[in-house]
């Protein structure tokens, strides 16, 4: 196995974890997907911050960033350079500046697939 293989595995397999976690939070406890996908994100700031989602990223690649606890990654991210960079303001700013990237994907996803689909009410 090269290694572009064995790092797809590696990304496969992390991010197969943490969506593996979340299926079984679904099934076995009375949570609802949203507060384990708020849950996610959350963890993801807290990893980020006490520096262990650091690492997990730089092993993993995109099998960490991908699921929600990297875009917590990404918002805790955000906020640290920001609030080098510009004090305390940062700590408003830097988490919409890290994320930019991913939240306009998503308003523009959201917006082609509404423009190409026809709703139907239930």
């Amino acid at each position: 196995m090269n290694t572009v293989e064995a790092r797809l595995l590696i990304a496969f397999l992390i991010g197969g974890a943490f969506c593996a976690i979340a299926q079984i939070l679904i099934d076995k406890t009375k949570l609802t997907p949203a507060r384990i996908l708020v849950s996610y994100v959350v963890l993801g700031v807290i990893l980020t911050g006490i520096g262990v989602y650091g690492p997990l990223v730089k092993f993993a690649g995109n099998g960490a960033t991908t699921p929600l606890t990297g875009f917590g990654y990404c918002l805790a991210e955000g906020v640290k350079k920001a609030v080098d960079r510009d004090g305390l303001i940062g700590a408003l700013t830097g988490g919409i500046t890290g994320a930019a990237g991913g939240i306009t994907a998503a308003i523009f996803m959201g917006l082609t697939v509404a423009l190409i689909f026809k709703s139907k009410p239930k």
